[in-house]
């Protein structure tokens, strides 16, 4: 499963949802999806967007968690 740390990446630049709305130009809404993991995609002109905002990279905002029925393929 992809863990989305979008409010680690905010909190550890100081910055509000709202105020990395302004930036990158996506709405309250669809951010508030992304950062609470509700998100079943996003575009990268968004992440691209997002990571210029925060300088930082996806990897920083995308984090690979195995999911427990991936782990009992095994």
């Amino acid at each position: 499963m992809i863990v989305v740390n979008l409010d680690v990446m905010m909190a550890k630049r100081k910055m509000s949802l709202s105020q990395l709305s302004e930036k990158v130009d996506v709405t309250l809404a669809n951010l508030s999806i992304l950062k609470n993991n509700r998100a079943r995609a996003v575009r990268f002109s968004t992440l691209e967007a997002i990571c210029a905002a925060l300088d930082c990279q996806p990897g920083d905002i995308l984090e690979f968690v195995p999911d427990s029925r991936e782990e009992s393929l095994k």
